[in-house]
Order: C-alpha cells, then structure tokens, then sequence
C-alpha cells in the first residue's frame, strides 16, 4: 500500500559511509545532555550511543524520566546536545543553526505527536499541507492532490475539510501521519503515538507503522506499551538517561523493567520482546 513512498536513502560514497564518516542513517556518538534547574544540574542523557540503520522499526522504552523524549529530541533537533554528536545521513544535526534545523527536519524527519499538534483553525487537509508549504514543496494543485492522497492512505479522506476538533483522537492521529509524511521524509520520530488511544486505535496505529517501514521508511517510536514495543524489529531501553547495556536476555532485561514498574512505569513486559 505505501509502495509509491518508497524513497532513496541518501547516497553513501564508495567507501559506504556517509558524508560525517557514519555508516548507519542516524548515529548517536557520546550524546550527553544536561538542563541546569533551581535544584542543581540534571542529566537527561549520560555518553549515549545509538545507531539506526535505514527500514528499522526501533521502539523506545523506559520509566518516565528516563530520557526517552530527550534522546528522539536529539534525532529531530528539537533539542541540541551538550557534548556529543547526531549525525543523520549526511547531516551533522547538532552543528546546524535553528533556521537550519527548521528547514532540514521539515524535508527529513516527521514528527508524529502524542497530543496530535493539529491547528485547530486549520481543516484536516490543510494541517496536511501545512509542511509542504513551510518547506515550499511541489505547486499549490500538487500538494492539494498529495495531501488528499495522504489522506487516502489514513482512510481520512472523507474528512478531509472538518476542523480537527470534528473527528476522533484516533482520528486525529492518523492526520497527524498523514502531516508526518506530507515531504516524503525518509525518518518517522513518533512521541507516545498510542498513549491517548484505545488499545484497537493503538493496534491499527501501529500497523499503519508498520506499512510505512514496509515501504522504506525508517521509524523510532517511543512508547511505554510493550505489547506494541515487542512487534517492532528492536527495542531500545533507556535506564537513567543511558541505554541499558547489560545482558541481553529475557530475564536480565525483566529485572531492569520490573524495578522500573515499581517506581511507577506502566505496562512495561520483556515477554516476547527484541532487543
């Protein structure tokens, strides 16, 4: 269904690496992070490796505050590293300006929301234009005609001119896909899709995911619900702001989930998991 998404990863030299020496489409390299606070320093993310290779589905995992949001924010450029380097196909995105990042995420990365992020003034087409107008891609009747077909590929098209408080959440996150993939970016980055859905929107979320990787893309989900984590090709776990690297088996990674679940994460289960 997504095949006509289908896109070139970025090219590699002969040596097949990319431009900044990465062999993979998104590395991580000694990602450290920290926010100064009225309570001292806090560390969100401590010498964080990671690497990504294109078509991987990675699911993102860990207690609240263990630095889930700040390591995809590194990915995205929402947010800047204080030491370390994020490199994405040829992009050194922790080197770019903010009017840099603006234009390089809107071509590159979608960005898939846990509370949607739709104007509410806008209709649900125009939310899914809104992209290729900020980035000034294909012509105005182009992008009418993508977005409806964006639409059609969310079984929204018949919505398409409601304002967003019209439909569903559910609803509304499949628009927010849909925006997600109005350039044609070759890396989804998605923030607790399911947190507010119901376990039968979260299941059909996932599987459109899982079409969209299908189709070549390459998508990190963050999400605390592990019977979804454990249908993605890789789990990443996030223990205190670093990737726990102990011993990958079933029961070491439980032990790892079950103390976070005392300390109040939820739905946390290694059954069935990859890692």
């Amino acid at each position: 269904m997504f095949n006509w998404l289908k896109r070139k990863s970025q090219a590699k030299p002969g040596n097949g690496r990319y431009k900044h020496g990465n062999d993979h489409l998104i590395e991580l390299r000694q990602v450290v992070k920290t926010y100064e606070g009225a309570a001292g320093k806090f560390i969100a993310l401590q010498n964080v490796d990671l690497n990504v290779n294109p078509g991987e589905f990675v699911a993102v995992i860990g207690k609240s505050g263990s630095g889930k949001s700040t390591l995809i924010n590194m990915i995205t450029g929402i947010d800047r590293p204080t030491s370390g380097s994020v490199l994405v196909g040829d992009t050194a995105v922790h080197t770019l300006s903010e009017g840099q990042i603006a234009v390089w995420r809107g071509k590159n990365v979608g960005v898939v929301f846990q509370f949607f992020q739709l104007l509410p003034t806008l209709t649900v087409i125009e939310n899914v234009m809104l992209p290729m107008d900020f980035c000034d891609m294909w012509s105005m009747a182009e992008r009418e005609e993508r977005a409806m077909h964006l639409l059609e590929l969310v079984d929204m098209t018949e919505h398409a001119f409601k304002l967003p408080t019209a439909v569903s959440g559910g609803q509304q996150q499949r628009v927010a896909i849909a925006r997600a993939l109005a350039n044609d970016p070759p890396i989804i980055v998605a923030d607790e899709p399911t947190g507010n859905l119901d376990s039968v929107t979260a299941d059909a979320i996932f599987s459109l995911f899982a079409e969209l990787v299908a189709g070549g893309k390459t998508i990190l989900m963050v999400t605390h619900d592990m019977d979804l984590a454990k249908r993605a090709s890789r789990t990443v776990v996030l223990v205190d702001g670093e990737i726990y690297k102990g011993r990958r088996t079933k029961s070491g990674l439980q032990a790892v989930l079950d103390e976070q679940k005392q300390q109040g994460a939820a739905n946390l289960s290694l059954e069935g998991g990859h890692v």
